[in-house]
């Protein structure tokens, strides 16, 4: 494949830039249509560079993705284990909270790309099992079930509420996760 010229490259980032803000302030239901218009672009500009839907949420929301991967790898040899899982736990959840593609993906109910779900699982699960075998964290808890708390903060997060309760909120489920 042929690398593309400066022009198209630009437009391609255009796209990609628009629908990012596009997908995290509303989701991944943003038009084509309305994508275009933003990015200053025409309707087929956006369909060239991305052929459906599911090819540009994958471009967007892998890259997010992506970003949690790397923080998470990066946290695996943390001295403090218990300290990187939490860490990874509110990075995750802030991620979440500030987009809604990513949350939507995060959810599943739109898909990122298989390999990144799967890294993605993997660094948490990894994550928790460190902490738990540190003695600090709820040996009961599963990678699923951490999985699901971040959905519940996010969401709760991302929903009106008055400043500062989140941090509460996450305090509590922490908390709640921690051996007893």
């Amino acid at each position: 494949m042929r690398p593309l010229r400066a022009d198209a490259r630009r437009n391609r980032e255009r796209v990609l830039d628009t629908a990012r803000a596009l997908f995290a302030a509303r989701g991944s239901a943003a038009s084509f249509d309305e994508i275009a218009r933003h990015a200053g672009v025409g309707v087929g500009t956006v369909y060239r560079h991305f052929p459906t839907r599911q090819a540009l949420v994958e471009a967007v929301v892998g890259g997010h993705v992506a970003a949690l991967v790397d923080r998470g790898a990066g946290l695996r040899a943390a001295a403090d284990p218990v300290a990187a899982f939490l860490d990874f736990f509110a990075f995750v959840v802030d991620r979440a909270a500030a987009d809604q593609a990513l949350l939507e993906a995060v959810e599943a109910s739109i898909r990122a790309p298989q390999p990144l779900r799967a890294a993605l699982h993997d660094v948490l699960a990894a994550l928790l099992a460190r902490a738990q075998t540190a003695g600090h964290i709820r040996a009961d808890l599963s990678a699923g079930d951490v999985h699901d708390l971040i959905v519940g903060c996010a969401a709760t997060q991302r929903r009106a509420r008055p400043r500062g309760t989140h941090a509460n909120l996450l305090a509590v489920v922490c908390d709640g996760m921690r051996h007893r």
